[in-house]
């Protein structure tokens, strides 16, 4: 095996395709420099796992931070990429969604990506240095877990070369199922790493835990996707609400920092504001010069799109000085928390190269929460550690998401048809439509002040929040969610007729009509995952047995062999 990871060419990989995969990982990815076509894909693992030239070109140019950066060493950070052929989840990505937050959901139309790079000299190569990066690839926006995972995958492979990622990969198959709720022991090369899979507060959900041996401590991963939230943001913790705003209604945004890594945290930490509302804009922690949206963001004729971007070539300073927002970290112990949220045009943007802040013309519709700000700024002088610091800022926002969205979950609840309106022979009513000024209307009585001191114009907020994308994506839910409800209340009236009572008087195409009905329900609530009880499907069988049994034979001897789907 050649020095810092060389792939061994003679390895085989000869196991099924789909005793190769995983649900938690996608593929374990090698990107080198080659002198010839700069950037490479050295390898893929699993090598029956597909991924198109695009993505790959994608990936690779991803895998190294920009010249600029100076990494020397070993670097982590993350990524997300658009899938250019998307492929459709998994049934178990199915399930684990169907009951985990939205904001931890498997998307099969991006892939989150784990970067490990190093870059060290070395005087027996061409250009004197050895670069390459493993990355991890998943559908999983599992950010604090897999840069764990691969921080300890990458080293083993610097190492032992392609052994280290066979190893690790025979580990991730032995990775329990994914089931939101559940405590899971993960082995990876000789440790174990524990984890919650949060389940989603308003879903029923399995409650157990996978052993771990008595002689082996895991390490606890604390989160799945939390970050170190104050780091991120304590150069700016006096702008924070003003963030928290601009995330909220899906603004866009630039983050302009010195490094991948800071830039990719800083990106999710921004996302993670506004938990356990998801956020439906899109957001890429680390983007380059080379992607291929690059002209479209550049564009001075096109308004920005609802994105979050996080850059770190110094290129970006000019580029995209049009865009509305644009916030400047650095990943320094010594932080300013001073800034003014002005933007600065003209020769005064050069500021950006140096001095942290939100650069914007944006007027916040609520004030900020200056107990907060004291709070931390004072645990700053005092020391206070940064884990404590995070949880604090996390509590706050939270809460403040959380007031926020009170009221609408309020009022969603109320455009729901009363129970006795269900019909078990007609159609499952819809709910009311969403009407905006009735809403705003009802925060006089039921509005966020109930829950939150934080003063300011609420109802402005609202009207800026149903423009954007966030709006559209938690209704869309909201009204899913509904809808699957009403379907389930509707069969369960079915089930509690009185099938004989019904029978009397009624025609044969009435009566299979009846039967093709229910088998109906049955197969759509297995196709789509409503949560039936089995003693109401159970009932449900039973009153199409009661029904067949009323038919001539002809049309019995059909209607039972016309089984409904298994379940």
């Amino acid at each position: 095996m050649a020095e810092h990871g060389a792939i061994d060419t003679n390895v085989k990989q000869d196991k099924p395709a789909d005793e190769m995969l995983s649900d938690w990982i996608q593929c374990i990815c090698v990107v080198t420099f080659d002198l010839e076509f700069g950037q490479a894909m050295e390898l893929v693992y699993p090598s029956n796992v597909k991924l198109s030239e695009e993505d790959k070109t994608n990936l690779c140019y991803l895998a190294f931070p920009d010249s600029n950066s100076g990494c020397m060493g070993d670097t982590q950070f993350h990524v997300k990429i658009k899938c250019s052929q998307p492929s459709n989840l998994s049934q178990r990505h199915i399930n684990y969604n169907a009951k985990c937050p939205v904001f931890l959901q498997a998307d099969h139309r991006c892939l989150y990506g784990f970067v490990f790079f190093r870059q060290i000299k070395d005087l027996s190569l061409p250009r004197g240095y050895f670069q390459k990066s493993v990355i991890i690839l998943s559908q999983l926006p599992f950010i604090s877990l897999f840069t764990e995972v691969c921080g300890t995958i990458a080293p083993e492979y610097f190492k032992h070369g392609i052994t280290g990622i066979e190893v690790a990969w025979h580990d991730i198959k032995q990775w329990p199922d994914l089931y939101a709720g559940e405590t899971v022991s993960l082995p990876l090369l000789g440790i174990v790493l524990q984890a919650q899979l949060i389940c989603d507060n308003n879903k029923i959900c399995s409650s157990s835990n996978s052993m771990v041996p008595d002689y082996q401590l895991p390490v606890v991963v604390s989160s799945l996707y939390e970050l170190n939230t104050f780091g991120c943001f304590s150069s700016i913790v006096s702008q924070m609400h003003l963030l928290w705003e601009l995330v909220l209604t899906t603004e866009p945004i630039v983050v302009m920092a010195s490094s991948p890594t800071y830039s990719s945290q800083v990106v999710q930490a921004l996302v993670s504001l506004i938990v356990p509302l998801a956020y439906y804009g899109d957001y890429r922690p680390y983007f380059t010069i080379h992607d291929n949206e690059f002209k479209e963001y550049m564009s001075k004729t096109l308004n920005p799109p609802p994105i979050i971007l996080g850059v770190t070539n110094p290129y970006f300073t000019k580029t995209l000085q049009h865009w509305p927002h644009i916030v400047r970290v650095t990943d320094t112990l010594k932080k300013d928390t001073t800034n003014k949220s002005k933007l600065r045009k003209g020769s005064n943007l050069k500021i950006l190269d140096a001095k942290p802040g939100v650069y914007t013309e944006y007027k916040p519709f609520l004030y900020k929460d200056k107990s907060i700000v004291k709070k931390l700024i004072r645990g700053m002088q005092n020391k206070r550690p940064e884990e404590v610091q995070s949880a604090l800022l996390r509590r706050h926002f939270l809460e403040l998401t959380q007031s926020f969205m009170i009221p609408l979950e309020r009022y969603m609840s109320s455009l729901m048809p009363l129970q006795r309106n269900i019909s078990p022979f007609k159609a499952a009513p819809k709910p009311w439509p969403f009407n905006p000024d009735n809403f705003l209307a009802s925060l006089e009585y039921a509005g966020p002040q109930l829950t939150c001191g934080i003063k300011g114009d609420w109802k402005g907020l609202y009207k800026q929040f149903f423009r954007s994308p966030n709006f559209n994506g938690w209704y869309n839910i909201r009204y899913k969610g509904m809808m699957m409800k009403l379907q389930v209340l509707q069969i369960e009236a079915l089930s509690s007729v009185d099938i004989n009572n019904w029978l009397e008087g009624k025609q044969e195409v009435e009566i299979v009509d009846m039967i093709l009905k229910i088998r109906q329900k049955l197969d759509e609530c297995e196709s789509k995952g409503y949560p039936l009880n089995k003693r109401i499907k159970d009932q449900l069988k039973v009153k199409m047995d009661d029904i067949i049994c009323s038919l001539p034979d002809d049309l019995k001897n059909v209607l039972s062999n016309k089984k409904p789907s298994s379940r």
